[in-house]
């Protein structure tokens, strides 16, 4: 497989797409005014325990308090769970990480174990293991970096556990040496500067997206990283040089006036990431929700009726369709708990197909993924670890007319809402004052047209005249009455 990554900067934000096979399969956004925060750690003090949850609310300097819950933090594993109470008080002065971002009205999440990466390795100083990732499969190869990562940290004299990543898989001991090394100089300085800064503060700041992207997802399969900032590429050829000189002869400036987007069509797979509609090549189409409890994902045929039965469209539709979920969920950046919707297929083999079809395009998914099986309804649910905002989230907001819900009042509906509320101020003022009603075009339109008998009938009802004004500024749904 034939990977790219597209780096895109300007001096608002910097983008950088993932391309898989020519197709766009995730998509990374920092803002310069709005940097993420995960992996940040944070001299921080607590404000507040809250014994019924076994967390606290910590203040490391940001606009919304931190979770940290008991679970996120260290203390010997072999022993009970202890109270809350036992490990924190309020004032108590912390150093912690950050888990996940702030996302909607949450604060961020914190863990106070730590765990730092490197091109190759995460030193995790609280640590007790030393673990190696399960995506080495060969034994022999999981065996020689277990023992080679024991005998350099010790060298190094590093406290605690370290995690080999996947890209040190074949990875000669000169270069691993190297990266410990770097993560010894690292927890020398974040250990010395948690004593000589105030409260709250940062202490250390995860790299900037470009170099961050380089370091977790450049692999062998990596054909080519394009850079369209001569700024930046001479900042990513210093930084591949330190820590991943593999990378050199693959690292390349994009000079060209069309924006390196648009050559792999991007910025239109972008739009269309923020649909709720998407087709199949076969005819079929997803429909994905996403809402702050959980994502929905309903497959249909649409007009695919290719297969010799309804039971083979069906199931050729599900098995594109895991294909395009995966990669959806992955460009969306879709997190929590998934529901997906397959078509009802009556064949066990075909579920079961379907079902291991899936498991394999998440595969190489970054983030942790936990499915099940069909349920009686068709339905599979999914996990998906969300340590950042969704593609949603980032680029929109809640529509100010509808408020998130998607729909609106019908101006039918808003006009027996204002005879209503007229009925109530007629009873509540025994004045003859004339009514004035301030509403929107269509609402004000259908009172002058369709509802103008029951107006009449009101009108005589209460012994006032209704009178009515545009207000262009005013949505559907917002009107005012006016007694005059």
């Amino acid at each position: 497989m034939s990977d790219e990554l597209l780096i895109n900067v300007t001096p608002m934000e910097c983008r950088v797409a993932l391309i898989q096979n020519g197709t766009v399969n995730e998509l990374f956004v920092e803002r310069t005014v709005k940097r993420g925060l995960v992996g940040n750690i944070y001299k921080g003090k607590v404000v507040r325990v809250l014994p019924g949850m076994q967390a606290a609310f910590v203040d490391i300097g940001l606009s919304r308090t931190a979770f940290l819950h008991i679970n996120d933090m260290v203390w010997p594993r072999n022993q009970p769970t202890p109270n809350v109470f036992e490990l924190l008080q309020p004032g108590q002065i912390l150093t912690v990480q950050v888990m996940k971002d702030m996302l909607g009205t949450k604060g961020a999440r914190l863990s106070t174990d730590l765990s730092i990466p490197s091109r190759y390795l995460v030193l995790m100083p609280y640590g007790h293991h030393t673990g190696v990732s399960q995506r080495i499969e060969s034994e022999q190869e999981r065996d020689r970096l277990r023992s080679m990562i024991e005998g350099i940290q010790t060298e190094h004299k590093l406290p605690g556990s370290v995690i080999v990543r996947t890209a040190a898989e074949g990875i000669p001991e000169s270069e691993i040496a190297q990266d410990m090394a770097y993560l010894a100089k690292l927890w020398e300085f974040i250990q010395r500067k948690q004593t000589s800064i105030a409260v709250p503060s940062l202490i250390f700041e995860e790299l900037p997206l470009p170099q961050r992207v380089i370091r977790d997802l450049a692999n062998e399969d990596t054909a080519k990283i394009s850079v369209d900032s001569r700024e930046i590429h001479a900042k990513l050829l210093e930084f591949v040089e330190e820590f991943v000189p593999s990378m050199q002869t693959r690292l390349v400036h994009y000079p060209g006036e069309r924006p390196i987007f648009d050559l792999y069509n991007v910025e239109e797979d972008i739009q269309k990431a923020l649909q709720t509609r998407v087709a199949l090549k076969s005819g079929g189409y997803l429909m994905l929700d996403q809402t702050e409890a959980m994502t929905t994902i309903d497959v249909n045929t649409g007009s695919y009726v290719g297969g010799r039965t309804l039971e083979d469209t069906v199931f050729k539709t599900n098995m594109e369709a895991t294909q395009v979920i995966a990669r959806q969920l992955r460009l969306r950046n879709l997190g929590g708990i998934i529901i997906i919707d397959f078509i009802d297929m009556q064949e066990a083999q075909h579920r079961e197909e379907v079902m291991s079809q899936f498991e394999r395009m998440l595969e190489r998914d970054h983030a942790k993924t936990k499915i099940t099986q069909v349920s009686e309804l068709g339905l599979v649910e999914m996990t998906r670890k969300r340590t950042r905002e969704s593609l949603e989230h980032l680029l929109c907001e809640s529509c100010s007319t509808c408020q998130g819900r998607g729909y609106v009042k019908t101006a039918e509906t808003v006009c027996y809402e204002i005879f209503r509320e007229i009925l109530r101020y007629a009873r509540a003022f025994e004045s003859k004052s004339e009514f004035t009603v301030v509403a929107h075009p269509l609402v004000i339109d259908r009172l002058l047209t369709a509802e103008a008998p029951a107006v009449a009938d009101l009108e005589h009802f209460i012994g006032r005249m209704i009178k009515f004004q545009v207000e262009n500024l005013y949505t559907q749904e917002q009107y005012d009455i006016i007694l005059s």
